[in-house]
């Protein structure tokens, strides 16, 4: 054997695995087409958000938290309803008790800490049985994706010191070699050497073969969102028409092949129709990878239009219902929509997901964040208002929708219509009550103190010119995870199609569902990305280290 394991794929969970066997004692190759400066894959570019359940960040937020919430309000989003559920609900169970156990201890053993303001992200339908966060949960780490990956960087470059681990980069895996009915290794193409940049397109130059021996192979090569015609393909009926124009959340190198390569050695995957994409996506002014797209993370108070101008219904407000919301997008007949917002609104409440966007949190700089607070939009938002092509900005509301049509090369707005649905929503700010769904959102998020001081601005209505000038900003669709994948059990060990175990084979990540091929169902709470892929990452690694 040329080692004891191969781990394919160098992102979070393959690093995380790889960690975990090498400190068993393992020998272990970690091979990934990319080349070692994309060392961490997705959760390099990420903002670091972790679900974590009854944290003492919450408890000094004022957050009442339990296994018990948070349970209920994971059932409800993911909304398991098939027969192939069974290991996916306990790959739930089984997380959540991480997150409110030992998860922030293990990382923090490691190094690792958190903003102390803890975020309300996926606000959800309405429902206290449905979907979405009861309480805020999405804890930031401090210096985001790249502080996240950095303890399992270390811990993997120390078994390499020591031998225990090799890397091998542009090494592209082709096919899982089986003998004697049991996987036992890798083979696949040498690619040529190539020096671009974390995220910018890799050549794809074969220079050599190459073939790896192993008693067991890990796959965390995560998911397709990379592959916008796997995307399309898998796109179910439940979200509306698939949609034409999309930005791209994550490089072309995610590309789902080891998806079909385990598959073809005998893997069962499973609810490949369940993914995960934002509504919320921006064109990069200053794009990294092909088509790069940037989300916003928005507080509650933009007003929501779609293609033609008209307001979304609840619950589909900012921050709340992803899916919900994505699904009435494409049931519009557009692949767009629209938030009309102030200039105040911008300053408080856009956010922009991913570490380089956040250069304050990412290089870990107290005095930046501590800016976050005066007056004005935090620099990148400020930027993508400057620079971005998504943005109209205006003192007038008859000048905006002119520059909105423009922008979008159609008169489907109605200056008219539109001012009639501003001022009906302005005409709700002078009372204390209200009817408006959304208003009454605004000021309930407004009674957590994380959102009052950093993330919702003050109720205000938007034609008053004193909060302007006004601002539209188109929003593309966001391709982001793949929420199915590799049917695994609890050891992390890849099923076949009748359940029992493909022997040799493991998977983690989001190549495997980020546990028993789908454990979020239907829907995400957010921060349980990350959290998934350390998760599955050390439960495979850990499950090898014992078997073998």
């Amino acid at each position: 054997m040329d080692a004891d394991v191969v781990v394919v794929g160098a992102g979070l969970a393959g690093l995380v695995a790889t960690a975990e066997l090498a400190d068993r004692g393992k020998r272990v190759v970690l091979v990934d087409q990319e080349g070692e400066q994309s060392l961490g894959g997705q959760a390099f570019w990420s903002f670091g958000g972790l679900f974590l359940v009854d944290s003492p960040e919450q408890r000094r937020m004022g957050i009442k938290d339990s296994l018990e919430l948070a349970t209920q309000d994971w059932m409800g989003s993911a909304q398991f309803d098939r027969d192939e559920d069974f290991w996916p609900r306990k790959w739930a169970e089984a997380y959540l008790h991480f997150a409110a156990g030992e998860k922030r201890a293990w990382l923090h053993e490691q190094g690792h800490r958190l903003f102390p303001v803890v975020g309300w992200a996926e606000r959800g339908d309405g429902r206290a049985d449905g979907h979405g966060n009861s309480v805020p949960r999405f804890h930031i780490t401090w210096g985001t994706g790249p502080g996240l990956v950095e303890p399992f960087e270390r811990r993997v470059r120390a078994a390499v010191a020591s031998g225990r681990v090799t890397l091998a980069f542009r090494h592209r895996v082709d096919e899982l070699v089986e003998t004697a009915g049991s996987v036992t290794g890798v083979r696949g193409h040498l690619l040529a050497p190539d020096g671009a940049d974390r995220g910018r397109p890799s050549s794809r130059e074969e220079v050599g073969d190459f073939e790896i021996t192993a008693q067991a192979v890990i796959v965390t090569s995560g998911g397709i969102g990379g592959d916008h015609d796997l995307v399309r393909r898998a796109w179910p009926e439940r979200l509306g028409s698939p949609p034409a124009r999309m930005v791209a959340g994550v490089p072309a190198h995610v590309d789902g092949r080891m998806l079909g390569i385990t598959q073809a050695a005998g893997g069962h995957v499973i609810n490949p129709d369940r993914m995960w994409h934002y509504t919320e996506g921006l064109r990069n002014w200053d794009p990294v990878w092909d088509n790069h797209g940037i989300r916003i993370l928005p507080g509650p108070s933009s007003l929501w239009l779609d293609a033609r101008g008209r307001r979304f219904p609840a619950p589909y407000f900012p921050g709340f219902d992803t899916l919900g919301t994505l699904g009435h997008i494409m049931r519009s007949g557009h692949d767009y929509s629209w938030f009309v917002l102030t200039q105040r609104i911008i300053e408080k409440e856009f956010a922009l997901s991913g570490s380089e966007q956040n250069p304050d949190l990412t290089g870990k700089d107290v005095r930046q964040v501590l800016g976050r607070a005066r007056k004005g939009a935090p620099a990148p938002v400020e930027a993508f208002k400057q620079h971005g092509e998504d943005f109209v900005v205006a003192d007038t509301l008859d000048e905006l929708v002119r520059g909105m049509n423009a922008l979008t090369g159609d008169d489907l707005i109605d200056v008219e219509s539109l001012r009639r649905t501003i001022v009906a929503r302005d005409n709700e700010m002078d009372n204390d009550f209200t009817k408006d769904a959304q208003v009454t959102a605004i000021r309930g998020a407004r009674n957590y103190r994380g959102d009052k001081l950093i993330r919702v601005a003050t109720p205000h209505k938007l034609l008053d010119p004193k909060a302007g000038p006004l601002i539209a900003v188109r929003l593309n669709i966001l391709t982001r995870k793949t929420l199915g994948g590799l049917e695994t059990d609890l050891a992390g060990r890849v099923l076949r199609a009748g359940g029992e175990p493909l022997p040799g084979v493991y998977a983690a990540g989001e190549v495997s569902g980020f546990g028993g091929g789908g454990m979020h169902g239907y829907n995400s709470l957010e921060g349980t990305f990350l959290g998934g892929c350390l998760f599955s990452g050390r439960t495979a690694g850990r499950s090898v280290a014992a078997a073998l």
